[in-house]
């Protein structure tokens, strides 16, 4: 699947008062009508219990220069407490998820299902609210086992 080019994303909850966060590139488009998503979260990462507990989640589809954002939320064992501090965010307005500012766009959703997939778990959510940001960034991109734009 390293041959598969993906979008990466910031995917957030909010659970128990504390800002839950995770770099993501498994998440896709699931259904129109009704507009539903999915993003597939390790069953042992603290996040699982997160999503799964708050059932309200953002995705943030970050552009070119957010490499280090995406880094820092894909570091296993950084303070839980605080990651989002270096970070630019805003809440979301259908759920007051933490979103990345500066995204080309983000998504708002509530979950509704949830199945078990090996390790992970598929976490599909109906679509609450989504912005596209004005400027027209390239997408980071992930490659080959590595970051990449759209050239």
């Amino acid at each position: 699947m390293g041959r598969f080019a993906t979008g990466v994303t910031v995917v957030s909850s909010r659970w128990q008062g504390i800002d839950h966060a995770m770099t993501a590139n498994a998440v896709t488009s699931v259904s129109l009508e009704p507009m539903l998503l999915l993003v597939c979260v390790e069953q042992e990462s603290r996040f699982h219990d997160a999503i799964l507990g708050a059932g309200r989640w953002g995705i943030s589809i970050l552009e070119a220069s957010s490499r280090g954002t995406a880094d820092w939320l894909a570091t296993r064992g950084r303070p839980l407490h605080g990651q989002l501090g270096r970070l630019g965010v805003r809440r979301g307005p259908a759920t007051g998820v933490a979103l990345v500012a500066g995204a080309l766009a983000t998504i708002e959703c509530q979950t509704v299902s949830t199945h078990a997939a090996g390790d992970h778990s598929i976490v599909v959510g109906e679509v609450l609210s989504v912005e596209i940001a004005d400027h027209p960034g390239d997408a980071l991109l992930y490659f080959r086992g590595r970051y990449e734009t759209l050239k």
